[in-house]
């Protein structure tokens, strides 16, 4: 009896810290465009959310995406396919950025942000492939901060190209972020130092940068309370 009833606070604990994940759905009425501008298409036979920046925004790595309602996230697991394409009139930078910004405050002034560039994966620069997976954080550390100060430590290398559905899964937990793609058993990038802290939530946004083209589809998100080992 003694055996059973801790059985069953186990499974108590776990369904109280183990929020079910939430298949967002994909409707204009879920998000809400920040710098940029979203519609819901139909893309290589898949229902997309089409997001791309809005030409008056300048610099790079800015609040440019398309949030999520009614969602306030600090650990857990975001997985989303995303496809990127260069913009026609975009200039000789432009590498298809796509990605996630998560524990984005209420007014847009504070989240963090793991991107691809997929242009970048197989040139035959080397040192361009390195800088195929990028993190930053808004709006103190972006890539260009981010590279000067720690040069390749927030930027990674994995295969990917334009034009092909990538899967992304993010997995944060306080100040640790792994970004895992394409289903691979081992992240290809780590960050242990989240620049906004343990304290940190928000909602989650679709992120497009410079010159892109943005596709996201299959975007599900599973929170964790009070997240531990």
């Amino acid at each position: 009896m003694k055996t059973e009833k801790i059985c069953l606070l186990v499974i108590a604990v776990l369904f109280v810290n183990l929020l079910p994940a939430q298949n967002i759905k994909l409707s204009e009425t879920q998000f809400v465009p920040i710098g940029s501008e979203m519609s819901i298409v139909s893309y290589k036979g898949k229902k997309c959310v089409k997001v791309e920046r809005r030409s008056d925004i300048k610099g790079a790595d800015m609040p440019t995406y398309a949030k999520v309602k009614n969602i306030d996230f600090k650990n857990g697991t975001i997985k989303v396919s995303v496809l990127s394409k260069i913009q026609k009139n975009a200039g000789p930078r432009a590498r298809g950025f796509i990605g996630v910004s998560f524990r984005i405050n209420d007014d847009d002034s504070k989240f963090e942000n793991i991107y691809l560039r997929p242009a970048n994966a197989r040139a035959e620069d080397q040192l361009r492939r390195n800088h195929s997976i990028q993190y930053f954080s808004y709006p103190d550390f972006k890539f260009n901060v981010l590279r000067k100060e720690f040069p390749g430590k927030y930027e990674s290398y994995a295969d990917m190209t334009l034009d092909e559905w990538i899967e992304m899964v993010i997995v944060v937990k306080d100040e640790q972020a792994k970004l895992y793609l394409n289903g691979a058993k081992h992240p290809c990038l780590i960050v242990n130092d989240l620049k906004h802290g343990t304290d940190s939530s928000g909602a989650i946004g679709l992120f497009a940068g410079i010159g892109t083209e943005g596709y996201f589809t299959d975007l599900k998100i599973e929170s964790f309370k009070d997240f531990k080992d």
